[in-house]
């Protein structure tokens, strides 16, 4: 059985969408970055952090953790704190190119496996009137970032460059590919396509 460490309703559409059975045990874990550390190693340390605190409560499982970050000009974005964050943010992203970081970790039977993805994205310039009303949307307000590629935000979006579902949430790709590496059998997964070569 495949468990997502993870309640974001994003990543358990991609994974269904992609038809990796799973089921869904959330981790809860603090998500602060370190002191001096980078997005990439914030991302796939969150992303083992989550997938371990799920593993000791699931032995026979094969567990998925994910983090998500957004990072421009070395500083990490996270999920806004209220909507003056959220705004703080989106000027910090506008009219410029920032990358998107998800860090995966599979853990099972005592093996770990991590990885990342970085997605660049650009993102047009917003005006103060596109920031307010986005905000007061609400779609912001739980995304890394303060915006959702999916959503609404798509209308500022005009290039990335690298995997779009990363952006989403899950690089549903290199979560495949992890779990092909370690050789799991369709039984395991739930399914009896997705797991075989």
């Amino acid at each position: 059985m495949l468990v997502l460490a993870s309640a974001s309703p994003r990543r358990q559409e991609l994974l269904r969408n992609a038809g990796i059975a799973f089921a869904v045990q959330p981790a809860h874990i603090v998500e602060d970055p370190l002191a001096g550390e980078s997005a990439k190693a914030c991302s796939e340390r969150l992303a083992r952090e989550k997938a371990l605190a799920v593993a000791s409560q699931r032995p026979h499982d094969v567990v998925l953790g994910a983090d998500t970050v957004v990072t421009i000009d070395g500083q990490l974005l996270g999920k806004p704190t209220d909507t003056a964050d959220a705004a703080r943010m989106l000027r910090q992203l506008s009219g410029r190119k920032h990358q998107v970081i998800t860090g995966v970790c599979l853990a099972f039977n005592g093996h770990i496996s991590v990885a990342s993805e970085t997605t660049q994205v650009v993102v047009n310039e917003l005006t103060e009137k596109e920031i307010a009303d986005y905000i007061a949307s609400g779609e912001p307000m739980d995304k890394a970032g303060a915006y959702a590629i999916q959503g609404i935000a798509s209308r500022w979006i005009p290039r990335i460059e690298g995997d779009y579902f990363n952006v989403v949430g899950l690089p549903v790709a290199l979560v495949f590919r992890m779990l092909r590496e370690v050789n799991l059998h369709a039984s395991a997964l739930g399914s009896t396509e997705n797991a075989e070569s």
